[in-house]
């Protein structure tokens, strides 16, 4: 291991909100690929079964095509959903910056609904800076997103 590693810093996004639907309702929400283009992007080809590789399509920068590769890592029905987040390319600095992370939901049952706790892990410092502030923004949104699309009639 170099100094590098020794030194570099991980930082963690996390978003914790309560929603007033059963932790069925909000996992529908999660997993089926129609509504998450509503609360965030079009996935493509996503099945929230442990190793399906899927994609996510976000505005190019550089030498980075947009795209964001993932995979299930973890798929517990009406519990708990964990997938990698990798992206970006080593030439850029900034926003489209390599990104390797993981986005893991977790849903608790409550007494008027769902907690869903959001984490997005494994920013390292300072090279994912960028994407660390502006996703750190944007997760808040999704989540609020995710709460307006349950809410809605399927």
């Amino acid at each position: 291991m170099n100094d590098a590693a020794l030194t570099s810093d991980t930082r963690n996004i996390v978003v914790d909100e309560v929603f007033p639907h059963a932790p069925e309702t909000i996992w529908k929400t999660l997993t089926t690929g129609e509504l998450i283009g509503r609360w965030m992007m079009a996935p493509r080809g996503f099945e929230p079964v442990e190793g399906n590789h899927f994609t996510f399509q976000t505005t190019p920068a550089g030498a980075w095509d947009g795209v964001i590769h993932c995979e299930v890592l973890e798929a517990m029905p009406n519990e708990r959903l964990a997938y990698a987040w990798k992206g970006g390319h080593e030439g850029n600095v900034g926003y489209g910056s390599r990104l390797d992370t993981v986005v893991t939901w977790i849903l608790s049952k409550v007494e008027n609904g769902t907690r869903l706790r959001l984490v997005h892990s494994g920013f390292v410092t300072p090279k994912n800076d960028s994407a660390f502030n502006s996703m750190s923004e944007g997760w808040k949104k999704v989540v609020r997103n995710i709460g307006a699309v349950t809410g809605e009639k399927h």
